[in-house]
C-alpha cells in the first residue's frame, strides 16, 4: 500500500513539475489573462455579497512609464537587477528584526511577488511558501528580468480591484501608464505595501513622505538609466 501511494505521489509531483514549467514558459511570451489574486478578489466579493468590477488592461513594456519601472524598484526591491529571486540580505534583516519583536517590510522581492500574485493563494502556510519559492526560481531561470518586471507592473493591485499600471494610471490620475510623471509614479510605488488602504491620488502625509523618499532613491540609483541593469548578465548565485 505504501509503495502504491508513494508511486502515485511521484506521478503527481512529476506532472505538477511539467505543467508548471510549461505554464511559466507560456507566460514568458503570452500576457497572463488574469492572476490568482484577481480570482481571489472576485471570490471574496461573491462571499461578501459586494460586487466588484475588476479593472485591468495589459500594456507592453514600451507603453509603461520608465519612471514607474524605476519607482517600483526603488521602493520595493532595489537589488532586483542583481539577485536571482531572493534577497538573502533582506531576509536575514527581517529575521533579526522579528527576533526583537518587530516586523519588517521589504524581504519579499518583486520576483516573489509575481509568483505569489500570478499563481498562488494568500496565506502563510509552509506549502504556499514552498510553492512560492518553486515558481520564483522558475521565473528567474526562464524569464529575463525585463519580463518579470513587465508582468509585475501589469498584475499588481493599486486599489480595490484595480490591477496593473494602465488601469491604475487612469483610475488615479486620468492618464495612460506611458504618460505617468515622475511624481505620479512615486505615489503609485509608495502605496504598494497596502494599496487597498492607501491611495496614490489622495495620499496621506505618510504616503507623501514615502513618495518623496522613493524619488530620492530613484536619483541615487542613477535615474532611469538604472533600467539598463536589467539587461546585464547576473552573476551565478554561488559566486562572490
Amino acid at each position: 500500500m505504501l509503495r502504491v501511494l508513494f508511486s502515485r505521489f511521484l506521478k503527481v509531483v512529476k506532472w505538477f513539475v511539467i505543467a508548471s514549467v510549461l505554464l511559466v514558459l507560456l507566460f514568458r511570451v503570452v500576457p497572463p489573462p488574469f492572476t490568482a489574486l484577481m480570482v481571489e478578489r472576485k471570490i471574496e466579493s461573491w462571499v461578501d455579497s459586494e460586487p466588484i468590477d475588476l479593472q485591468r488592461a495589459w500594456v507592453p513594456w514600451d507603453e509603461i512609464s520608465d519612471d514607474l519601472k524605476l519607482a517600483v524598484m526603488a521602493g520595493e526591491d532595489q537589488r532586483f537587477p542583481q539577485h536571482w529571486g531572493f534577497d538573502f540580505g533582506a531576509i536575514q534583516a527581517a529575521l533579526l528584526h522579528n527576533e526583537r519583536g518587530g516586523s519588517i517590510r521589504g524581504a519579499s522581492t518583486l520576483s516573489q511577488q509575481v509568483s505569489k500574485n500570478l499563481f498562488l493563494w494568500a496565506g502563510r502556510s509552509y506549502l504556499r511558501k514552498g510553492l512560492e519559492a518553486w515558481f520564483t526560481g522558475l521565473i528567474e531561470i526562464l524569464w529575463p528580468k525585463q519580463r518579470i518586471l513587465e508582468v509585475y507592473l501589469n498584475s499588481v493591485e493599486w486599489d480595490e480591484g484595480v490591477f496593473g499600471a494602465e488601469a491604475a494610471a487612469r483610475h488615479h490620475f486620468g492618464v495612460s501608464a506611458k504618460g505617468l510623471s515622475r511624481q505620479q509614479a512615486s505615489y503609485l510605488a509608495a502605496v504598494l505595501p497596502n494599496p487597498r488602504v492607501w491611495s496614490a491620488s489622495h495620499p496621506t502625509a505618510y504616503v507623501a513622505r514615502r513618495a518623496a523618499w522613493i524619488r530620492q532613491q530613484m536619483g541615487q540609483l542613477g535615474g532611469t538609466g538604472y533600467l539598463n541593469e536589467l539587461n546585464n548578465t547576473r552573476k551565478a548565485p554561488w559566486s562572490n
